[in-house]
């Protein structure tokens, strides 16, 4: 038994379908519109409000290759039972999605300390928050300037 063709065949319709999104994904952004996703997305991961202090960010102030920026956050904490940190969220306000990363820790890791490397096609500032087992939040901020072609954007 046959089927009776439609217009389009299956692997037409999903093409079709990712080119859309594709031309989507491609419309220019406005930037207020990436810091105010990146403030709702502090806001729905961290409850309290977080202060400035004991979480530091290490990176390069200026990026010659936005390919493969390396990071570093540090918590100061002992990482005992009592008093330990919990999550580490690292967030850009220069990105379609603003949620770079969030790790887990518990006092078996030791150090709250965590490496990454990140791709940024522009200047931007990283945002890292540390949420501690007591529920206290601490903040960090740092633009990094990324260049393109040797000249800082």
């Amino acid at each position: 038994m046959r089927r009776a063709q439609s217009g389009l065949s299956r692997r037409q319709a999903v093409a079709t379908l990712g080119l859309g999104g594709l031309a989507v994904s491609l419309l220019p952004r406005d930037a207020t519109a990436a810091v105010e996703d990146a403030r709702r997305l502090l806001g729905s991961l961290i409850k309290s409000q977080p202060k400035p202090g004991r979480i530091s960010i290490k990176t390069n102030d200026i990026a010659e290759n936005g390919n493969t920026v390396p990071v570093t956050v540090s918590v100061e904490s002992p990482m005992t039972a009592a008093d330990h940190v919990r999550a580490i969220h690292v967030i850009s306000d220069g990105n379609p999605a603003p949620g770079v990363a969030s790790f887990h820790l518990t006092p078996a890791s030791g150090k709250a300390e965590v490496y990454f490397r990140m791709r940024m096609a522009q200047t931007q500032n990283l945002i890292a928050v540390a949420e501690l087992n007591d529920g206290s939040a601490w903040i960090v901020s740092r633009e990094v300037r990324v260049t393109i072609g040797g000249c800082a954007s």
